[in-house]
């Protein structure tokens, strides 16, 4: 009989770890094994297949015994007492045959409904060194759907919550260095100080960590689903010697954001300089450490109107100061626009409707243009949009399609196919504010010799001017004035509220500049674009 786990109630709870009582022998005890005959010899008739959800017994018994056999190292026997055997598997028997995890305690605690919480307690060792390792977990019990039985659910992150599906947990020298990031002031960047940059601080580590100077030392890690996805440390046995990496950020502006994201769940924020295009800023409130700040694809509502009104500029068929239509509807092939709580501007100049965000301003300009692929054209060819940016680690670079009838009407308002990122809309900001185009760095590009895009033009500088000028407007008298108030010196800014099939409640983006700094944030069902997404644009603008 091969070494098992040992039962033992702690406190009104039971607990399982490896040592003691045989498996197999607790198996019988908790009647998770043993034959079909009920000791006889004489194989009894098959009970009927059982339905419904499991009885708080079935819940209990199921648990026991899956968590018996991990704490046993029988990894095989506890993925058979899952949905998923066959997933399950190498992630139970690598727990210690790849994380090296042994010594291991698992006490549960009191099954609410159908799951059950658990602590881990447990050793990491590796030739010769050892840490302790513990943490909080759950699992949940359901009916199987072939057999009836009572089977834990399976899910990666039930053996640790960092881990997701397609990755495993490994121990041994890390594969890259580990680094030490600065911002542009050479202040340290660390996760604990600044939660948003977990994610991005393992990407500049597995991009950069074996060119930065260091050591690799020995950790227990997540390794990513497919080769370019990072590993992410979550135990350090022996620490390795950092290597020091330059970033472009700015720790009081990264401050700024982090708290601002705070505010509102669902959130990002990215912050550039417009005269460079060095990212100062980015910060997400995200479920799952998620970067939506550079790899979100949404539609970013009117705040795309900056794009479209410098197209509109370009073409002379607007002008700052010049009087355009702005009625409650427009209607471009078929399909129907209107202005939030159907408004209507009477005598105004195109200022006042980009200010006041007129959608119908906007539409009923398209035919002049004369052709359905003028805005992707002026996306891509004036503020970089779809040139593979190469930031320093994975982003979007946003996307205008060709599009024809009412969904190229929908683009010219931020809406549609079209979709973008904080990172994008901020950089569009900033190549408002700086007349020209300067793709997003997160580390200097001299690190490893990457060229940036460059768009095919600048922004004429009688356009420029105006496209400032209208978001000063905004900024001071406009949609953005509640939101910008607190924000002194020169500012500008855009609006936007982005319409999401099912949601009852528009996304909030909101994009501004103040001297030489640009943002944007997006806040998924935050409204309207000044009462969510503005304040924390406002709150990192002020950090300059």
């Amino acid at each position: 009989m091969r070494s098992g786990a040992k039962v033992a109630v702690i406190g009104g709870v039971f607990a399982v770890f490896a040592g003691g009582v045989g498996y197999g022998a607790y198996n019988v005890v908790s009647g998770g094994g043993g034959s079909d005959d009920g000791g006889t010899g004489t194989r009894s008739q098959a009970a009927p297949k059982k339905t419904g959800p499991p009885s708080a017994e079935e819940t209990t018994t199921a648990a026991k015994d899956f968590l018996a056999a991990w704490a046993s190292g029988d990894g095989a026997g506890a993925a058979q007492l899952t949905n998923n055997a066959a997933e399950a598997e190498p992630v139970l028997t690598g727990y210690g045959t790849d994380a090296h995890i042994g010594e291991v305690k698992l006490t549960p605690g009191r099954p609410v409904g159908a799951k059950v919480p658990f602590t881990v307690s447990a050793v990491v060792s590796y030739e010769g060194r050892k840490k302790p390792l513990t943490y909080s977990s759950e699992l949940t019990v359901v009916r199987g759907l072939t057999t009836g039985k009572a089977l834990v659910d399976w899910q990666p992150a039930l053996v640790h919550p960092g881990l997701r599906k397609g990755e495993r947990l490994t121990t041994g020298p890390a594969s890259v260095p580990p680094i030490k990031a600065v911002d542009r002031a050479g202040k340290e960047l660390t996760k604990e100080k600044y939660p948003s940059l977990g994610p991005i601080l393992d990407e500049l580590r597995e991009k950069y960590g074996d060119k930065a100077g260091g050591k690799p030392g020995v950790e227990l890690s997540v390794e990513g689903a497919s080769a370019d996805a990072p590993s992410r440390t979550l135990l350090t046995l022996t620490k390795g010697e950092p290597g020091k990496l330059k970033t472009t950020l700015d720790a009081g502006v990264q401050a700024a954001a982090e708290k601002a994201v705070k505010q509102y769940g669902q959130s990002s924020v990215v912050a550039i300089k417009p005269s460079t295009g060095e990212v100062r800023a980015v910060a997400n409130n995200r479920k799952g450490n998620w970067n939506a700040a550079f790899l979100g694809k949404q539609a970013p509502g009117s705040t795309m109107k900056i794009v479209t009104a410098a197209l509109l500029l370009e073409k002379g068929l607007v002008a700052a100061d010049r009087t355009a239509e702005c009625p409650e509807y427009a209607t471009y092939q078929g399909r129907k626009f209107h202005n939030l709580k159907n408004f209507v501007l009477d005598g105004k100049p195109f200022s006042e409707s980009f200010a006041r965000s007129c959608n119908t301003a906007f539409i009923k300009l398209i035919d002049d243009t004369k052709d359905d692929a003028a805005l992707p054209k002026e996306a891509r060819d004036v503020f970089g949009i779809g040139l593979d940016w190469k930031t320093g680690i994975p982003s979007v670079d946003g996307s205008v399609p060709e599009e024809t009838g009412g969904e190229a009407a929908a683009q010219y308002i931020g809406q549609g196919t079209i979709q973008m990122n904080a990172l994008n809309m901020a950089s569009i900001t900033a190549t408002a504010k700086h007349g020209s185009f300067k793709q997003p760095i997160i580390v200097p590009v001299g690190l490893d010799g990457r060229e940036r895009a460059t768009a095919a033009r600048s922004l004429p500088e009688p356009v420029a001017r105006q496209l400032r000028d209208m978001m000063r407007r905004t900024a001071t008298t406009g949609s953005g004035a509640g939101a910008m108030a607190s924000v002194g010196g020169d500012k500008g800014a855009k609006t936007g509220s982005a319409e999401v099939d099912g949601n009852a409640t528009s996304n909030s983006w909101f994009t501004g500049f103040a001297g030489d700094l640009a943002a944007a944030a997006v806040v998924d069902s935050g409204g309207h674009g000044g009462d969510a997404a503005g304040p924390l644009v406002a709150a990192v603008l002020k950090a300059r």
